[in-house]
């Protein structure tokens, strides 16, 4: 039986779950496999681990302009150096597991295990191919250190295939699949069905709003996007998911008090996405890479909302470029733009169009081809 090791990390939520994607293709495909997740840094230093994954969660909630400095800076110079050294360090004790599994093949959804094997596959201690998946549409280049001992990449679009083939990566390796979503969007849905069990109406367009994790004037602004929208047009119900953020359905409820509002649906959390996604007609979020790509798979234009400084700021301008989504920036009139955007329907027809340029509903199945499929 062959074995497959898939790491992570949990610094956002992209990271799992595209390993998470990945391991249900394997396991469906090729049952005959064993795979194994496993949270890379939890697994070297749980101490480390604890206070940098809360460290980030803070600073994207609270103060998301230093985690963009942090990001920038670790592109190059100190603290680039700083991470790449640390990562090389606490390889040793990844090196325990790696012997211990003795995996086939190893896949990575975080730079960090990427880094890890890489050094350990240079320091000759290890040797099996190592499959890399970038998780945002912008690349970062701590996720090309070592990689002259990376098999395969697989990156969200063209343009970083590119991106990487520039950096003297071999165009072998590089594989333009998109980021792994998960096997349920693939499906087919229902429509009537979910409509009834969501109390919707046919007759309507939807708008699925994802409110995102925020606070202070990031929610501010949030509930202000949904106000407006949810009051543009009687033709258009708003499903809104507080995603178990009690003061923002606390600012949906009010909302939907004060003015009286029967269009809008609001969720606590939900585990239908994908068929909600299914029956929508716009989604509004937050660009990660793993809610951007699940959009693209099911062909929705979106409108973009307080995007974390980093990676998150530089998904919402790819896709402002690509005529996929709207941003709605800080000095922006927020009523204005919402009216502008949703009574051109000429220009929501284009951007759902666009989609269908970047959309990979099948990138799980497609990274597990390749990987399996190709002779190293």
């Amino acid at each position: 039986m062959k074995k497959i090791l898939i790491f992570y990390a949990s610094y956002g939520g992209g990271h799992l779950s595209a390993a998470k994607s990945v391991e249900s293709v394997i396991n469906e495909k090729y049952p005959d496999y064993e795979t194994k997740l496993v949270d890379c840094m939890k697994y070297v230093n749980k101490g480390i681990e604890k206070i940098t994954t809360a460290a980030y969660r803070g600073m994207a909630k609270k103060a998301p302009w230093a985690w963009g400095k942090i990001y920038n800076a670790s592109q190059k110079g100190v603290i680039a150096h700083i991470s790449t050294r640390s990562n090389a360090m606490m390889a040793v004790k990844l090196l325990k597991l790696l012997r211990s599994e003795n995996p086939d093949i190893v896949i990575s959804a975080h730079p960090f295990s990427s880094q890890m094997c890489a050094y350990l596959k240079r320091k000759g201690k290890i040797n099996f191919p190592l499959a890399t998946i970038m998780t945002d549409f912008a690349p970062h280049d701590q996720w090309l250190v070592g990689h002259e001992y990376t098999e395969f990449f697989f990156v969200a679009h063209d343009k970083m295939r590119n991106y990487l083939i520039s950096k003297g990566i071999d165009e072998s390796k590089v594989f333009a699949t998109g980021i792994p979503i998960s096997i349920r969007f693939t499906k087919e849905y229902n429509r009537a069905e979910i409509l009834k069990e969501f109390n919707l109406k046919d007759n309507k367009k939807t708008i699925l709003f994802f409110g995102g994790w925020n606070s202070g004037s990031a929610q501010a602004r949030t509930l202000k996007i949904f106000d407006a929208l949810a009051n543009y047009s009687s033709n258009l119900q708003v499903v809104a998911i507080s995603a178990r953020n009690k003061k923002l359905q606390e600012g949906y409820e009010k909302i939907v008090k004060e003015k009286n509002l029967e269009n809008v649906t609001i969720l606590d959390y939900t585990t239908k996405v994908p068929e909600l996604m299914s029956i929508a007609n716009l989604v509004v979020a937050k660009p990660g890479g793993l809610t951007t790509s699940e959009s693209l798979a099911m062909n929705l234009p979106m409108i973009i909302i307080n995007p974390i400084a980093g990676q998150e700021e530089e998904n919402a301008e790819f896709l402002e470029e690509k005529g996929i989504g709207i941003w709605m920036r800080k000095d922006d009139n927020i009523k204005e733009k919402i009216e502008n955007l949703l009574s051109d329907t000429e220009k929501l027809a284009n951007m759902k169009e666009c989609t269908k340029i970047l959309a990979h509903k099948f990138s799980s199945y497609d990274i597990i081809d390749i990987v399996f499929n190709t002779k190293n």
